[in-house]
Parts: C-alpha cells; structure tokens; sequence
C-alpha cells in the first residue's frame, strides 16, 4: 500500500463534498468503503454519490452480527457504507477479505484507535495466575482453551487478535489491528489538525507512512486535493465568528487544570454548585437564550451535577463530530478543559512518540463548536471558563500552535 492520505482541511472546507465527488466519478471498477462516525452521516453519503449504490452491514444472517454482513458485502464486491464502531471489531478474517478485494478506504474523522481495557490490575494478576493468559514483550496471549464464556470473553476476543498490550505493569491497552491500514489499495483519512490526533500518534508508533493533503474549491465549483499548508486555513475568519465570554464568570477557571476531568472528579459540592450557577447565569441571563439555542458540554459523568432545569436536551459530548444536528444552535458553554488520559499518553511517550496535549485540546473544541450554526457562516456566543483552554483557542487563531 502506498502512503496513506491524510486529508487535512479545516472544518466547511469540503472533505465530505471531495469524498463525494471523488467516488461519484470513480471508474466503476473501483470499490470503496465509506466510514463515518454516525448512522445519519451513512444515509447522507448513500443519497449523495451517483453513479453506484453504497450498501449498509446490517445483522440479517445466521450470526445476527454486521461484521458478518461486512465480510459478505466485501466478499461479493459491494461498496460499502459503514461507522466507526462496526471498523473497529475488524479481525483476522475481515483483513485477508480487505487483501484480496482491492478496496479504496475513505475515513470521515479519525477513530478510536486505542483504548483502556475495561479490567482492573487484580483481575488481570487472576488471569496470569489462573494460566489463562501470557504476557510477552508486553502483548497479552490468551492460551486457555477450557475457557469458551464468561466474564473475560472480551479480554479474550481482544488477546486473541493479538490487539492486547499489558503497560506499565497496571492496565491492558486495546490498540487497533494496524495491518488493517495495509489491506487496502489506498486510504483517505478526512480530519482537521491530523497531528494531534491518537490515530496520528498510533500511525508513527506502527511505523505506518502518511502524506497530508488539503481540499481546495476549482472554479467549476468541484472539489480537488491540493498541498496542504496550515496558512491557508483563515483561522482568524473563523475565530472572529466566535464572541468568547470575557468576565467575572470565568474566575472559577483560572487555574490551568481547572474543569480538567481530575479537577472535575475531585471538586466539592461548592464548586460544582458555582459551575452550574455561573453557566445558568450566561445562558439564560446574559445570553437570553431558549433551550432551542443553546449547546453546552462538560465530562460526560458530570454531565447531571452541572445540567440545569431545561438543559438536559441541550448537551452534546464533548468530543462529537460529523453530526449537523445542531446547525441551528448560537449560544454555547463549554465546561470541560481537555487532556489526554494519563493511560494514552503513557502507552504513546513510552514508546518514544511524543504528543501534543494542547494542540489536542484546540482540536477537540473547535470540532464541538463547529456543531452549531457557526458552521453555516453565522456567529455565536460562548461561554469558556477554563483559562487554558481560552488562551489555546487564542493561540491557535494566530497560528501559535
């Protein structure tokens, strides 16, 4: 496979319109895989492509299972429209089906490549313990065969894909099968701000070659790939579209962890109970807004201490992309001041590659501010209590990180 193409565009610049374009005039013996993150984005991609009908995994088989329609759709040379979470329980038998097909793999957004295993240290000493499992050079390799089901079925599905690391003598990393990557004919990853990202981290910890690429509109009104340059983005018109509340509102944030998931975890009632207030108090009084405009988010699991009567509707997880379901909303909170978990970084800066915590917190905030009308060219008003992550929105506006 040759390198993988990142296309690297900021968010309106028209990946998706590309990806489009791209396969609408494909010679029609070209195949494609179209992953997206959402169902709703699966439906779009199958309305907009002419010339070829892209097909959706679904579980009518004898399995009851979509990663057995994947593997029947591929088999049978369909083009493919699929999300993030069926990709990612892609296996051994999927990958040989992949290496023999020649498919061309667009990627809307980057994925979940790694994940911390659901299992504590003590049950993971069971296991070793018990001969269930092995660990050498850190992967875990599951080798009992008495055991068919139970409690550890998953660790074992994982182990036995040879997806399962032991770090730090403390937790089990799933890492997403890379030879994936190399079983098809060409890749196209569509993101914005590519080198914070896991996936990015988890392509040079592969050793897995990647070349950037942007979007540009020709003067037919299509869609092209051109050489990427950072400069070209117009950060500061899109910055300008954002009024970021400047006032007393925003003292609880002024330390740099503040509403970081640590602090978030460990504050009193006290400081929740202002949090809440203090959003309340913008949105519903110095903003004026209704329930209909508004937007906020914060850490999932604190999502109830902070929410307020009438707000619950009005929440969308912090790290959502791709969804348009919001385009109509003007007034936003964002409670959250963004790091990556101390487990993701360690499995990265262990293995000599180096991350870049700021630039993945900027990233993050602006694809969930991208979910409002702002993405349709009008202005909206946020509320950003964190410090950091205020002079990080700044930073990148000018080009500083």
């Amino acid at each position: 496979m040759r390198s993988i193409n990142v296309i690297d565009a900021i968010m309106g610049a028209g990946k998706t319109s590309w990806a489009v374009q791209h396969v609408s005039e494909a010679d029609v013996t070209k195949r494609f895989i179209y992953i997206t993150p959402f169902l709703d984005e699966i439906k779009r991609i199958k309305s907009a492509v002419t010339g070829r009908t892209f097909i959706e995994p679904n579980n009518a088989n004898q399995e009851r299972r979509k990663l057995r329609s994947l593997k029947e759709l591929i088999a049978a040379g369909a083009d493919i429209a699929a999300t993030h979470s069926l990709f990612q329980t892609a296996d051994d038998e999927l990958i040989e089906l992949l290496a023999e097909a020649g498919y061309t793999l667009i990627l809307d957004e980057v994925m979940d490549v790694i994940e911390i295993a659901n299992i504590t240290r003590q049950d993971i000493e069971i296991l070793v313990e018990s001969g269930k499992v092995a660990i050498k050079d850190s992967r875990v390799i599951w080798i009992s065969e008495e055991y068919v089901e139970g409690r550890f079925f998953d660790i074992k599905q994982l182990a036995r894909a040879g997806n399962l690391f032991f770090h730090r003598g403390r937790f089990l990393v799933w890492s997403f099968p890379a030879r994936v990557f190399n079983a098809f004919d060409a890749v196209y990853v569509m993101t914005y701000l590519f080198d914070a990202q896991l996936q990015r981290y988890y392509y040079d910890l592969h050793g897995i070659q990647y070349e950037y690429k942007t979007v540009k509109r020709a003067e037919d009104g299509g869609y092209y790939l051109a050489e990427y340059n950072r400069e070209h983005e117009k950060r500061a018109d899109l910055f300008a579209l954002i009024d970021v509340y400047d006032g007393p509102l925003n003292d609880i944030g002024r330390l740099p962890n503040s509403f970081s998931a640590t602090w978030l975890k460990a504050a009193d009632a006290a400081s929740i109970v202002a949090a809440r207030n203090n959003m309340r108090n913008y949105l519903r009084n110095i903003c004026k807004a209704p329930a209909s405009g508004i937007l906020w988010t914060t850490k999932k699991d604190k999502a109830r201490s902070l929410a307020s009567k009438g707000f619950t509707k009005s929440f969308l997880q912090c790290n959502a992309r791709a969804t348009n379901e919001y385009a109509d909303r003007y007034v936003l909170a964002y409670m959250f001041n963004r790091y990556m978990h101390p487990h993701e970084r360690a499995f990265f800066e262990d293995r000599g590659i180096s991350v870049n915590q700021d630039l993945l917190a900027v990233s993050d905030l602006l694809q969930w501010i991208w979910r409002s009308r702002i993405r349709n060219g009008e202005c909206v008003r946020l509320y950003l209590p964190s410090s950091r992550m205020r002079s990080l929105l700044i930073a990148w506006s000018k080009y500083e990180i």
